[in-house]
């Protein structure tokens, strides 16, 4: 039997305290708090977008529509220009333009007149048009023989296809000749005659006719008196009287100056409501 030697013994202690180390460190590291978990990279703000705004749809242009029966669509076309012209001793020193004046209210003064002539009847009604609507009245293409498309019956049967007026009342610019003279003049507006500055004198003038057609036939009411009537209503807008004179200093130069000037826009409403409620009895009166 072989004796344990000292070297024996030496060997068994290394082995035991290897294990012993061994046992201490995997305690160590079960009893060790676990490592805390990563912490995740913050996320990137992301920008809410707005939502984008609504855009309204554009409204549409409303037009005034008047409701129920009608027993006369008023339609009047003579408030888009004012006539500027001069007249000198000779035709070459004669000069004729146009202001704009659609804001002078001329079509809807009108309006109020035709109402006020049948007392302020609810079934009178403004008939709205398209613009250009009596171009081919004003400048006809046909210069020889009339063309009926161009004439005012038809113009006005075009637009009033849905109107259903008993009558129609229209009002338009016309031609006519300035006193003393063969010039002619055309619509609203002021001439001025004469040479240098003490024999020369500034008038205004209002030139419209008046018709009046039957809703459903759109042939001309009572002929006879329309036509004494227009007579009538040219002699009066064209004689002399307050009404027509304009101060030398008041007719515009140059002619576009006419677009805003208080004074004539006054003295031309004045001018053509007096016209209108002298003429207008004599259209409106039934037979």
């Amino acid at each position: 039997m072989r004796h344990t030697t000292a070297y024996d013994w030496a060997l068994m202690i290394r082995v035991v305290l290897a294990c012993f180390l061994s046992l201490l460190v995997t305690a160590a590291l079960a009893q060790a708090p676990a490592p805390p978990p990563a912490t995740p990279a913050p996320a990137k703000a992301v920008a809410k977008k707005k939502p984008a705004a609504k855009t309204k749809p554009a409204g549409q242009p409303t037009v005034a529509a008047e409701s129920g029966p009608c027993s006369l669509g008023v339609i009047s076309a003579i408030g888009d220009r004012f006539s500027v012209q001069k007249i000198g001793l000779t035709i070459f020193a004669n000069e004729q333009d146009f202001a704009p004046i659609e804001n002078w209210g001329l079509d809807d003064l009108v309006m109020a007149r035709a109402r006020a002539a049948t007392g302020n009847d609810p079934t009178v009604h403004r008939i709205n048009y398209p613009k250009g609507a009596f171009e081919p009245y004003f400048n006809p293409k046909s210069r020889l023989l009339p063309d009926p498309n161009e004439g005012i019956p038809a113009i006005v049967r075009r637009i009033t296809a849905n109107a259903h007026c008993e009558r129609y009342l229209v009002v338009v610019r016309a031609k006519g000749v300035a006193p003393g003279t063969k010039v002619e003049i055309d619509g609203i507006g002021a001439y001025n005659q004469g040479v240098g500055s003490v024999l020369r004198h500034s008038h205004l003038f209002a030139a419209f006719s008046i018709t009046v057609l039957d809703g459903q036939t759109y042939e001309r009411s009572n002929p006879v008196l329309a036509g004494i009537g227009a007579r009538m209503e040219r002699g009066l807008g064209l004689i002399e009287d307050p009404l027509n004179r304009l101060d030398n200093d008041q007719f515009p130069e140059p002619p576009s100056a006419a677009t805003d000037s208080a004074i004539l826009r006054e003295k031309a409403r004045e001018l053509v409501a007096t016209r209108l409620d002298q003429a207008l009895p004599h259209y409106l009166k039934r037979d």
